[in-house]
């Protein structure tokens, strides 16, 4: 059986550390991704995550609002939020944005990894490895492809693109399909939002 995969995104190492030791010691066969932001996490994480343990409040982009795109990049993975905050209008406002629990860092080690075993039960698992090296899934986008997403952004047809950059119309067209996969999105819209929110317009200036 392959190992659980747990991605746990939280801005202070410290927590993300003991919890990790946490986890590891108490879940057999595990592996756990780290990340200091939700957009470190789109950026550098390479597995599919079976869970991911997502705090609320995060520099840049928060907890509620990075929900849709992790869920757009990774649609079957269970995200959990973490929080000290949990007023029933919270709550309402995770799972209405895809949230499938709540975990609160008030609770105790046994408490926090009873939750964790519920959503990995809930899991369709998928054959990965615990290397980061190893991607699943494509994890920056190529110097072109980031030439592309800028003139996207400008709101440049395919066939303008193509003629701005020297490319065939069906080879732009590869190149905004691998856009929207690394970004988790399925439109021009969707994918000028999630640029602007992880950084990435204006990063790859032509």
């Amino acid at each position: 059986m392959e190992p659980s995969k747990i991605l746990l995104i939280d801005d202070h190492a410290m927590f993300r550390s003991g919890l990790q030791l946490v986890i590891e010691s108490r879940i057999h066969d595990v592996c756990v991704f780290e990340a200091g932001t939700v957009t470190e996490a789109l950026q550098n994480v390479s597995v599919i995550p079976d869970v991911v343990l997502l705090d609320i409040h995060l520099p840049g982009l928060n907890g509620v609002e990075g929900i849709m795109l992790l869920k757009r990049r990774w649609p079957h993975t269970h995200v959990l939020m973490l929080s000290s905050q949990d007023d029933p209008e919270t709550l309402e406002m995770v799972r209405a944005r895809g949230a499938e629990g709540f975990v609160s860092k008030a609770n105790t080690a046994e408490k926090i990894v009873d939750e964790i075993n519920l959503a990995l039960k809930r899991y369709i698992p998928t054959i990965t490895t615990c290397n980061n090296s190893q991607a699943q899934a494509q994890q920056h986008l190529t110097p072109r492809q980031g030439e592309v997403l800028d003139l996207l952004y400008r709101g440049m047809s395919n066939k303008l693109i193509a003629r701005q950059l020297d490319l065939s119309e069906n080879t732009v067209r590869v190149h905004v399909q691998a856009i929207f996969a690394f970004l988790g999105v399925s439109s021009r819209a969707e994918a000028m939002i999630a640029a602007q929110r992880v950084g990435l317009v204006g990063k790859y200036p032509g």
